[in-house]
């Protein structure tokens, strides 16, 4: 069938976006009202990928799960949601914005009320699925709105949506431990019921910003719908579960690796010779998009890991709780949203390339700098690290977010806000698995490295295990055996120093990936203000 060109609008664009099109649009009152109500849905389908990480043990021993069983809990959001999340353009072009976004986020309610009243892992995880594919759809379908209402070349829009999307995921495991301490973790979805049926309703009413276009059903691409849920579906599920599976040492990895080649090679196919493709990959035609999204995979990659890798060090290293891992987590959020102005007059003011250029260096010296700490590090050498890597992030995010999408032309903005955002969510589900691969690796390095200094035939080993074998017999009253318990003991000091030296190494890759996309940004040009798209060629 022949390929649809690329270069031409749909048959309708509605008048805020053809408003859009010629520069910053002066919306209605009520459009801006809701699209505010929109970003507080989105927040919550943002919040609720990280919000139950540090709750899953009570949510294990409250549905009696197994330990293997439980991680799925946030694998099955992640899944759904990456899957969904590059089809929302298509989707809000047949639904209109506003009916997709009430019926996401009316499906997202019902979604965490079940959730709440799971009574088995089998019936959370089947609720978490729908959760995350409805929710997904908020996201991308908020990121385009921002830029129809508030208008292409105004940083408020790149400000809005760069907060709230790295605000989620730094906040969800300090809102969801402090959530499930005070109360239980039933309200780690009960709390989304008020706010997301003010949010249906209120989004039902006011945000008629465009038309349906039912016309696009006549013949869908329903072969590309199932190949997009195979690749993205398997490739996301080899990427959560292959680093503790062994990855292609385990059959399930091996088949689910195939399969997502498979439904990538049909899903490519089917982009570029079906006349009108579900998710329309000649977008990245457009230079600043193709590298903006290049940005957003290593955004992605730090945003995420950052998150994931901090909490571990500092529960496997140091031995904080959970209560004392929030208020570390905390500064980088509150640096976040510190800096949200002044990254915003920054855009506005100077190249947002130099900006997000000091964004990527910023971010690469706040993990550059965590990679000193040790197991003796208190909660003042934990600040500067995390305040750096806060104020980086929130660089990083706004004028790539101005830079990717702001050059689009109205009637791609949804398609390009699904496929941006898919980037950075696949970005950081690349980075887990990459950091959960080192960290088993350097771990079992240093601590083979380790164990041979920790010689019992060196005179300083001899005798620091004889003193430590007598001072605990004397703690115990000689009711232990002080060897065993010298040994123990010093397995555990070596083990722990092992876990400092690996994240290090995780966190030294970390940096330098930051420092290595800098190379990019000369790529990308400056979009000038009330123009079109930035020329490709």
């Amino acid at each position: 069938m022949a390929v649809a060109d690329a270069s031409s609008p749909p048959e309708a664009v509605s008048p805020t976006a053809a408003a859009a099109s010629s520069g910053d649009p002066k919306p209605e009152r009520r459009h801006l009202i809701g699209f505010f109500v929109m970003v507080v849905g989105m927040f919550m389908a943002i919040l609720d990928i990280q919000i139950v990480a540090s709750s899953l043990s009570e949510i294990q021993a409250g549905l009696g799960a197994a330990p293997d069983e439980i991680g799925w809990v946030q694998s099955s959001y992640l899944i759904a949601e990456v899957i969904i999340i590059p089809l929302s353009g298509w989707l809000s072009q047949v639904m209109s914005t506003r009916w997709l976004f009430v019926v996401s986020c009316g499906g997202f309610t019902i979604a965490s009320f079940a959730c709440a009243f799971s009574w088995s892992i089998e019936s959370m995880i089947a609720f978490r699925v729908l959760q995350g594919f409805l929710g997904g759809a908020m996201i991308p379908t908020v990121f385009a709105t921002s830029f129809t209402v508030l208008g292409r070349n105004n940083p408020r829009a790149s400000v809005l949506m760069g907060l709230i999307a790295t605000m989620g995921p730094t906040l969800g495991p300090t809102l969801g431990g402090w959530i499930t301490s005070a109360l239980s973790w039933h309200w780690l979805f009960l709390l989304n019921i008020g706010p997301g049926i003010l949010v249906t309703l209120t989004t039902a009413t006011l945000m008629d910003i465009d038309k349906p276009n039912l016309k696009l059903l006549r013949g869908f691409d329903l072969a590309g719908i199932t190949a997009v849920a195979i690749f993205l579906g398997s490739l996301q599920f080899v990427l959560e579960e292959g680093a503790k599976n062994d990855w292609f040492q385990s059959d399930e990895i091996a088949f689910f690796s195939a399969l997502a080649v498979v439904g990538g090679i049909w899903f490519f196919w089917r982009a570029f010779t079906f006349a009108r493709p579900v998710i329309d990959l000649r977008v990245f035609s457009n230079r600043n998009f193709a590298v903006g999204c290049a940005v957003a995979f290593a955004i992605g990659f730090g945003m995420y890991g950052s998150v994931y890798v901090l909490p571990l060090f500092l529960g496997r290293v140091t031995g904080y709780d959970s209560y004392h891992i929030g208020t570390v987590l905390a500064v980088t959020g509150a640096c976040q949203f510190l800096a949200t102005p002044i990254v915003g007059i920054m855009a506005r003011r100077f190249d947002p390339r130099a900006v997000l250029g000091f964004g990527l260096f910023a971010f690469s010296l706040g993990v550059y700098l965590n990679s000193f700490l040790t197991s003796q590090s208190d909660f003042a050498a934990f600040v500067v690290p995390q305040a750096v890597r806060g104020f980086g992030i929130m660089a990083c995010m706004i004028p790539a977010n101005m830079l990717s999408l702001g050059v689009l032309e109205p009637w791609q903005m949804k398609n390009g806000s699904g496929l941006y955002n898919l980037m950075r969510n696949t970005g950081g589900a690349f980075g887990l698995a990459i950091i959960n691969t080192m960290l088993t690796d350097r771990l079992a390095h240093h601590m083979s490295r380790l164990s041979e200094s920790v010689n019992a035939a060196r005179p300083v080993v001899s005798q620091t295990m004889e003193g430590l074998s007598a001072h605990l017999s004397d703690l115990a009253g000689g009711t232990i055996d002080g060897d065993a318990a010298a040994l123990a003991l010093v397995r555990q000091m070596t083990m722990r120093e092992a876990y400092v030296l690996a994240f290090t190494d995780v966190l030294l890759v970390m940096s330098i990936i930051f420092v290595v996309i800098l190379a990019f940004i000369p790529l990308m040009r400056l979009p000038k203000p009330g123009a079109g798209p930035v020329a490709d060629h």
